[in-house]
């Protein structure tokens, strides 16, 4: 790369990351009206649109960024701060750009050949029934859990082929549906990411044809049909590196946006027992140091992690499958350690932070909802992690 196409990556980098600042006291400002949508305002959508973060893994030949996982990342952890609703469907969705990428070609025409700012949401977890038709699939049944699906246009479905010939195992796959074909049961009641609409999605029936299904062994093999057309370094990645840390870097700005408030917050607090300021309290203090450094930590790992695969995939080199096992492990990890902070930030928060109307409790029930998530249980990424330590075979393909 030449200086000149550096220094213009560094100001895309720059502006992505500016925008996202500027934009926390308006996402603020919106979250309880947000939450009382359930779902992320037009104007959300709309705002992170002209800011072209749907577009920062989407590849250059369809008007994308093509920027470094670090980046999206860090500016889905600035969403974070201010409106972690926001920040999950930001990273759930823009993260179907780099998956749409994967596919053929004439799937990506289909969704972006007249308007490549359409979005995708998805539910992965194979809920529905596949059937085998002539140049395809039938598919039928109710996939929870799309994020975001009221801004989108079509939807990845996960689904489980059935078996054909000297096949023993059925064959995990993504579905790739147009909304036409679908219709989403408006079932988004919860305590925690309230605006996030993160609703069912109901098919009676629909055909998929086999361009429109993406194969999970590919993606973990990394030998994607779209892979031939959109060759960056950014595509080589494996699938399961991308997709787990879009649901768990939320994680990492609501943690830092709790130790803002507690830090806002414990400024001015005076203890009600004996008058004394809070921020001469030891034990406040230490809970501000160790959320402080829980969250550094959390960052930086994320960033090696993803600094270490661009690195390799750059160079044409395998991505060693013990370092994929150990990255899957520490993403899921990544929240319970920003669980583990908002709590302890919560509960130095006194009696206060209980009321609707606490600015802490907001984080405090999404870092919860967060690590609700399947792909943030870190029991069994950790356990096939310390398997293959200990030289047992690798048990997770979502890698």
């Amino acid at each position: 790369m030449s200086e000149a196409d550096k220094s213009q990556v560094s100001q895309v980098i720059a502006q992505l990351l500016s925008r996202a600042q500027a934009m926390g006291p308006a996402l603020s400002a919106r979250a309880k009206h947000a939450e009382e949508l359930r779902r992320i305002p037009d104007e959300t959508i709309a705002a992170f649109q002209d800011a072209g973060f749907f577009r920062m893994l989407q590849p250059s030949r369809w008007g994308g960024l093509e920027v470094d996982p670090g980046v999206f990342f860090d500016v889905q952890t600035a969403i974070g701060r201010a409106c972690p609703s926001s920040a999950w469907v930001l990273g759930v969705v823009a993260v179907h750009a780099w998956q749409l990428a994967l596919f053929s070609e004439e799937a990506q025409r289909e969704v972006w050949g007249t308007d490549a700012s359409t979005l995708i949401s998805s539910s992965y977890a194979p809920t529905g029934k596949v059937e085998r038709a002539p140049g395809g699939y039938r598919i039928s049944g109710r996939w929870s859990f799309s994020s975001g699906c009221d801004h989108c246009q079509w939807v990845f479905l996960g689904g489980m082929v059935p078996p054909e010939g000297d096949a023993k195992f059925p064959e995990m796959r993504t579905f790739l549906v147009p909304r036409s074909d679908y219709r989403i049961d408006d079932n988004w009641h919860t305590v925690a990411l309230k605006a996030t609409g993160s609703k069912d999605i109901v098919i009676d029936g629909a055909f998929v044809p086999e361009h429109r299904t993406h194969r999970l062994i590919d993606g973990f093999k990394r030998q994607s049909p779209g892979n031939a057309i959109n060759t960056a370094p950014l595509y080589r990645l494996p699938f399961g590196q991308i997709f787990v840390r879009s649901v768990s870097t939320t994680s990492i700005g609501i943690a830092e946006g709790a130790l803002a408030i507690y830090r806002e917050v414990a400024a001015k607090r005076v203890a009600a027992g004996d008058g004394s300021k809070v921020i001469e309290d030891p034990h406040a203090q230490m809970v501000a140091a160790r959320a402080s450094a829980l969250i550094d930590e959390v960052k930086l790992v994320l960033h090696r992690n993803f600094e270490e695969m661009m690195s390799l995939v750059r160079e044409g080199a395998d991505i060693p499958l013990e370092r994929r096992v150990q990255f899957r492990f520490q993403s899921s990890l990544a929240v319970e350690k920003c669980v583990e902070a908002v709590d302890m930030l919560f509960t130095a928060s006194g009696g206060r932070a209980i009321f609707l109307d606490s600015p802490m409790l907001r984080y405090f029930l999404d870092v919860h909802g967060a690590r609700a998530h399947y792909a943030n249980n870190p029991d069994k990424p950790g356990r096939n992690y310390g398997g293959v330590l200990l030289s047992a075979k690798n048990q997770d393909f979502f890698l």
